[in-house]
């Protein structure tokens, strides 16, 4: 490529890489504890993209699920336990997501805190440095979770440094 030329993006490929194993599930959904996290995720302009990847990491796992044409996905887990930073400082139970779509020359990290833990969210590390931490907060929905994604302007979910 002549120096000076911009990268393109090309895909997204993501179907290739899941093989029909986009289920989301880092538990069997009939464990107990089980919860489903469920949202949509949401270009600058608030329309669905259709074709985007998450990741989720926790001490249980990982899993993957693709985003559907409404933009949805869905993910099965349990909550983790609270755990130290590097520093040292305890931090509120939390899912690592890794967002993948078109468009994007890197991954964009986020997490999932849990509303049912607002002590130790009010003593979060991050959460406390935030401006807008509850865009980091999962809400009750059915009797799972709702964890909308908003790739960037009004409502923007707050990403980190990966």
């Amino acid at each position: 490529m002549p120096a000076g030329t911009p990268s393109q993006t090309i895909g997204p490929f993501f179907s290739i890489g899941l093989g029909g194993g986009s289920r989301g599930e880092v538990v069997d959904p009939d464990r107990a504890g089980a919860v489903r996290v469920a949202g949509v995720v949401r270009d600058g302009s608030g329309e669905p993209v259709p074709d985007a990847l998450l990741e989720l990491w926790q001490a249980e796992g990982c899993a993957r699920a693709a985003t559907g044409p409404d933009g949805g996905f869905s993910f099965v887990t349990v909550k983790p336990g609270q755990v130290r930073g590097v520093d040292g400082a305890e931090q509120a139970p939390h899912i690592a997501v890794s967002v993948f779509a078109r468009g994007l020359l890197t991954r964009l990290v986020t997490r999932i805190y849990f509303p049912d833990e607002a002590e130790a969210n009010a003593r979060d590390p991050l959460l406390r440095g935030l401006a807008d931490a509850a865009t980091l907060i999962a809400r009750p929905d059915g009797g799972g979770l709702r964890f909308d994604i908003t790739l960037q302007g009004d409502g923007e979910t707050v990403f980190l440094d990966a």
